[in-house]
């Protein structure tokens, strides 16, 4: 058996030009975030003593509009959520564009400016998050697409002259780094202890499937999902087969 042997499922969609094109073996894992509980970060070495998690390199928004939706949930932001609210301030907003055109988040300290750090009093972790679960709202409104996708990814591409779509969502792998992800002493869709959850992904990531496929969508993966297990289950994980 190969080493990252997956089972995918794919169906057509009804209402586009599209097949969709789903990691059933990552779905129905049970995988979890496991930040600051064991997460040893996106360095080139051990880290769990910083809690960085994988904000080391800060965010790359998808587009204006990305980086638009996160700057207002950040003017919500306090000082007691955010650690690094002042500096922002000081440096003209946590964002910026780089030489390439690329917009992403400030760093402060080898980090995402948005990353509270061990011994702030409001807590560590990212102050997007937190001040979203502080309003009672989702933090997948105010974070920027590739912090709350994560490990998700969503992919399209063209199969044929016609024009139609195959999308494909599934787990986020080394690669989707670039390559600087081969550097990474860990990524934690391959370690076995990210995979400690009592729920598969696909209930677990609920919302952020919806938003990033639809409902519709959603809905029928869960009823070819639920139809099958009822019967037999999905190839575990390769991180959990080399246990």
């Amino acid at each position: 058996m190969p080493d990252d042997l997956h089972e995918w499922i794919s169906f057509e969609d009804p209402d586009e030009d599209r097949t969709w094109l789903f990691d059933v073996t990552f779905l129905t894992s049970p995988w979890t975030c496991i930040y600051g509980r064991g997460c040893q970060g996106v360095l080139t070495g051990p880290a769990e003593e910083l809690q960085q998690g994988c904000c080391s390199y800060g965010a790359h928004f998808v587009d204006e509009d990305d980086e638009a939706k996160t700057l207002a949930f950040a003017e919500r932001l306090t000082d007691e959520q955010w650690q690094f609210r002042e500096v922002s301030e000081r440096r003209g907003g946590p964002t910026k564009t780089n030489k390439a055109g690329e917009i992403k988040s400030r760093l402060v300290d080898n980090a995402c400016i948005f990353l509270n750090r061990p011994g702030f009093e409001g807590g560590i972790g990212c102050a997007l998050h937190k001040g979203a679960l502080d309003a009672g709202e989702r933090p997948l409104d105010w974070k920027p697409a590739v912090c709350w996708q994560l490990p998700l990814r969503l992919e399209d591409n063209t199969a044929d002259e016609d024009g139609h779509v195959i999308t494909t969502l599934r787990e986020w792998k080394r690669r989707d780094w670039g390559e600087g992800g081969a550097e990474f002493h860990w990524w934690c869709t391959e370690d076995p202890e990210a995979f400690a959850d009592k729920r598969p992904v696909y209930e677990t990531l609920r919302d952020e499937i919806v938003e990033m496929v639809g409902q519709a969508v959603h809905d029928q993966l869960v009823e070819q999902l639920s139809a099958r297990s009822a019967h037999s289950q999905y190839l575990p994980h390769p991180a959990l087969r080399s246990k």
